[in-house]
């Protein structure tokens, strides 16, 4: 199946691009590789829910919110590849929760972008990973996470 293919068996349609909310771009490309931005948890450019995992946000909200994280990831990655189907593999995911001071299952946070990155491209969606607990994050966002992946080359124009 094609990543486009595992989404629809998902029951995941991608959102519009999310627009970035500061003075940044919303992906670098080079060479072969797509830097995402730091990606929130938004559907139809708001915030699932806000506040610190272990307060106001349960694990279970925050592993939703890292999932719809990656939903987002996956619209920018499909502009910047022109297709999911040109992703050779993801290479990192660095996540940030904003947590309480005694909240320390981050890596179950961010699992929720892991697990959906591992279903849409297998053994290409593993990837080395970093899970941050923080004090607080943009819009009081509960989750933040930027991606790196590998891409197929792009054909140079003839001249």
């Amino acid at each position: 199946m094609t990543p486009e293919e595992k989404l629809k068996s998902l029951g995941i349609e991608l959102p519009e691009l999310p627009m970035p909310l500061g003075s940044y771009v919303p992906f670098v490309r080079t060479g072969d590789l797509v830097f995402l931005s730091g990606m929130l948890p938004l559907k139809e450019g708001k915030l699932i829910t806000t506040g610190r995992v272990g307060e106001a946000v349960t694990l279970e909200e925050a592993n939703a919110c890292a999932r719809a994280a990656a939903v987002n990831a996956l619209a920018v990655l499909k502009s910047a590849a022109g297709g999911l189907d040109k992703v050779v593999r993801c290479v990192m995911i660095n996540g940030f929760v904003a947590s309480a001071d005694d909240f320390v299952d981050q890596p179950k946070v961010i699992n929720g972008a892991s697990d959906l990155i591992f279903q849409v491209f297998g053994d290409q969606g593993l990837h080395a990973r970093t899970a941050v607990g923080v004090n607080v994050l943009p819009l009081k966002s509960p989750v933040e996470i930027a991606f790196i992946f590998e891409v197929r080359a792009q054909a140079l124009p003839r001249s």
